[in-house]
């Protein structure tokens, strides 16, 4: 059983990885797209492609896996975990790899862990391409230290244990998520903007000239300061800015959540920031809690 990998979704994830460490055979794979007459075909031609071994339902595929690996769609991290502990041998090894919220993670782990195996939250810190087996893997829970080494016989080059309580590394990646996706998100709004205003380049230049790389301690440091001081002129100037993206029609989600936090933090008003990122967060959750 040890040497057997249960795996489940064979999307972009669990396709890379079993290609890259050339797990083939020893992969015993299911994908809820072969139960679909239009799906079904091109699924089993990537089984074959791979090399892996096929399994026409989830109890085959981890009935005598003793490391199984959840690759599946965020909606379906839950229902599959559940799933899963109805079939799931004792003290085998679930590596949860869904990008999903340390509650869901933590009830998955309640089910996986009441039919006598043991569950560990890994989050994926990269994009699986180009990264394959050297993207960057953190790990929680129990028998992360266990489940670390596994990954690494089957090629996981890049593995971090980072505590013992499932939804610390799940944790980890939504919150980063907010920066990531959020930066992403208000790159879109700004170019949007710019493009339909026709000063795209304008925009782009002033950019480049007034943002400095920093450490993110300080950029994080710096940006609290600003807003802790001038947040309420900084929300009024941003309604204006909502104005102008609503004026252009290029949609202004992003900038009015600004107005919303500039405005929530500004209305503490604390005059005095702290010197340095952990006693502004002080100060601030201080604020918040009289405030409330």
């Amino acid at each position: 059983m040890e040497s057997r990998i249960g795996l489940i979704g064979f999307g972009e994830a669990g396709r890379t990885f079993a290609v890259a460490g050339s797990w083939a055979s020893a992969a015993h794979v299911f994908d809820i797209k072969t139960d679909s007459a239009c799906d079904g075909p091109v699924m089993l031609a990537r089984y074959a492609d791979a090399g892996v071994s096929g399994c026409a339902d989830l109890a085959s595929t981890v009935g005598q896996a003793g490391l199984i690996l959840s690759l599946v769609t965020a909606d379906q991290a839950l229902a599959v975990a559940e799933a899963v502990a109805h079939c799931i041998a004792p003290k085998a090894l679930y590596c949860d790899m869904n990008s999903v919220a340390p509650q869901t993670k933590q009830a998955a782990a309640t089910l996986i862990e009441g039919a006598g195996a043991h569950y560990i939250d890994v989050a994926l810190m990269a994009p699986v391409d180009p990264a394959g087996l050297a993207i960057p893997l953190l790990l929680s829970g129990g028998e992360a230290g266990n489940a670390a080494e596994r990954l690494g016989q089957l090629g996981f080059a890049n593995r971090r244990t980072v505590g013992t309580s499932v939804g610390r590394a799940s944790s980890i990646k939504m919150i980063r998520s907010v920066m990531v996706k959020g930066i992403e998100a208000l790159s879109a709004e700004c170019v949007f903007a710019a493009d339909a205003a026709g000063v795209l380049d304008e925009v782009l230049s002033s950019l480049d000239a007034s943002e400095k790389a920093k450490p993110w301690p300080v950029r994080a440091d710096y940006n609290l300061d600003r807003m802790m001081i001038h947040g309420l002129r900084r929300a009024a100037e941003m309604e204006e800015v909502v104005k102008t993206l609503e004026g252009l029609g290029t949609g202004s989600a992003m900038t009015r959540g600004t107005v919303e936090r500039q405005r929530a933090i500004g209305e503490l008003r604390i005059g005095d920031p702290a010197p340095g990122l952990h006693d502004k967060l002080l100060q601030l959750n201080d604020g918040k809690a009289q405030a409330a």
